[in-house]
């Protein structure tokens, strides 16, 4: 593979730590010399590094930065057989931050999210921690109000306690609800600025509030964005989606793994996935632990939760807590009938 000096020195990184990288992850050496890049190795892991490598250098070509997570997500794709290891390190511009930096999708899992976001009414994205369905759902929002798309966001949470009561935190009640929509809040802030998100909050053109407020609205020519989808119920999924007005688009987030709800019910993104699918006008996208972005070891944890998680499935009496709650639920059920 043939590169010239300023694009081998994008390619390798600092001290070497991107071909390090990909050495280290497909046991194969990369030694560059004459302007060529020659891989030695395995037949299978110097293909791969190859085809790494291309898409790499495809990238540095466009003339985007490659950081050591833009790696890796290559060699995510590459390892599980992705059909255009590129496509995530050449997706367009999202939106740039007040900061002005621009927010891209990271993974090809996140550049198709984003792609339904921009082209469908009605988006829901399930998927683990840090895969950026908030984020992305958000940018994707900011960038469609700066382009005179809507007129204004509705942003909102259920407010569901993760193991406390909302009687232990002080205040009043918008007060005591602050905490549950702070993720959002730190997005925006992320996005356009604290003291921008201060001033559309004021005006009206940002709102953020609780699921439970939005019963009896119709809103038109806006953005709304559902995060935590798993935390409501199908009820009121169904509520917050027929709120839909004229020229309004929408999208649900949330992890159906980690659902503060009771045991045994079924939360409302989980029932939302299932029922919708097929509808046209709605695309549903689900993100790997692949696409988690955040530190390595959350890929790692996400992926022992989900080994876990498997094996309790597959031998449910092993697991007393499991077995209690299963009791519990029959109990409930025969007081029931019994009424």
């Amino acid at each position: 593979m043939e590169v010239g000096g300023e694009e081998l020195s994008a390619l390798v990184g600092a001290q070497d730590a991107n071909l390090r990288l990909i050495q280290d992850a497909l046991k194969v050496e990369i030694v560059p010399r004459d302007g060529l890049l020659q891989v030695y190795g395995e037949q299978t892991g110097a293909e791969a590094a190859a085809e790494v490598l291309k898409a790499c250098l495809q990238a540095v070509r466009a003339g985007r930065s490659l950081s050591r997570q833009n790696v890796r997500s290559v060699l995510q794709v590459v390892r599980s057989g992705g059909s255009d290891a590129a496509e995530s390190l050449l997706a367009d511009t999202v939106v740039v931050t007040h900061r002005g930096r621009p927010i891209r999708p990271k993974t090809p899992g996140q550049a198709q999210y984003v792609r339904a976001l921009n082209e469908s009414e009605l988006t829901l994205s399930a998927g683990p921690a840090g895969t950026g369905k908030t984020y992305l759902a958000m940018a994707v929002a900011v960038a469609a109000l700066k382009a005179g798309e809507v007129s204004r966001l509705v942003l909102t949470r259920p407010v569901v306690e993760a193991g406390e009561e909302l009687g232990f935190l002080p205040g009043d009640m918008l007060e005591k609800i602050g905490p549950y929509l702070r993720p959002l809040y730190d997005a925006l802030h992320d996005i356009v600025g604290a003291d921008r998100c201060r001033r559309l909050t004021d005006h009206g053109t940002i709102e953020v509030v609780p699921l439970a407020y939005m019963r009896g609205r119709t809103i038109n020519d806006a953005f709304m964005v559902l995060d935590e989808a798993q935390n409501c119920t199908p009820g009121q999924l169904k509520m917050f989606l027929t709120r839909m007005g004229f020229g309004s688009r929408m999208v649900v987030t949330g992890d159906i793994t980690q659902s503060d709800l009771p045991p045994g019910r079924e939360n409302g993104l989980q029932h939302g996935l299932r029922i919708l699918r097929g509808i046209p006008g709605v695309t549903i996208c689900r993100l790997q632990p692949a696409d988690i972005v955040r530190h390595d070891l959350v890929q790692r944890i996400v992926a022992a939760y989900s080994r876990a998680q498997a094996q309790q499935e597959a031998a449910p009496d092993t697991d007393p807590a499991a077995a209690e709650r299963r009791n519990e639920t029959t109990h409930e059920q025969e007081t029931a009938q019994e009424q």
